[in-house]
């Protein structure tokens, strides 16, 4: 499957695509030294993002998102690419700082809200974006039971 959205922030990563079924608040949300959901009342609390394709209808908005994206990054414990339905600014701005400390960064690309749904559906298969594409690897999802 082959999905072109909007690159928000270029380059390139792979990993396994991991879909928020709930969204979440960075702040609070995130813990940004392991790199887990960290709210206890989210679903998927104590998953880990780190080094995985995160995909996100949108996030649940602090002034503080970005703070908490930029630590994510300086410890190495950010998803390695993120997918939104919804463009956020604040989220971007720790992404964007992050880039001019030198630390790295992610690949962020927006796609509609079929693309989300798409993706949904690949939960735990292996994937790469590259400059607005998302490319994920065929096959049953890990999830679904399958290898």
């Amino acid at each position: 499957m082959e999905l072109t959205g909007t690159a928000l922030h270029g380059g390139s990563a792979t990993g396994r695509v991991f879909v928020l079924r709930k969204p979440v608040s960075f702040w609070g949300g995130v813990d940004p030294t392991k790199g887990t959901v960290a709210d206890p009342r989210h679903p998927q609390h104590g998953e880990p993002l780190s080094g995985r394709i995160l995909v996100m209808e949108r996030t649940i908005g602090s002034s503080s998102s970005s703070a908490i994206m930029l630590e994510l990054l300086r410890n190495g414990v950010s998803p390695a690419g993120i997918v939104l339905g919804r463009p956020d600014a604040i989220l971007m701005l720790g992404i964007l700082v992050a880039g001019e400390l030198e630390y790295p960064t992610v690949p962020v690309v927006q796609v509609d809200e079929s693309g989300i749904e798409r993706l949904a559906r690949a939960d735990g298969r292996r994937a790469t974006i590259k400059d607005g594409v998302v490319e994920v690897e065929g096959g049953a999802s890990p999830r679904q039971g399958s290898a």
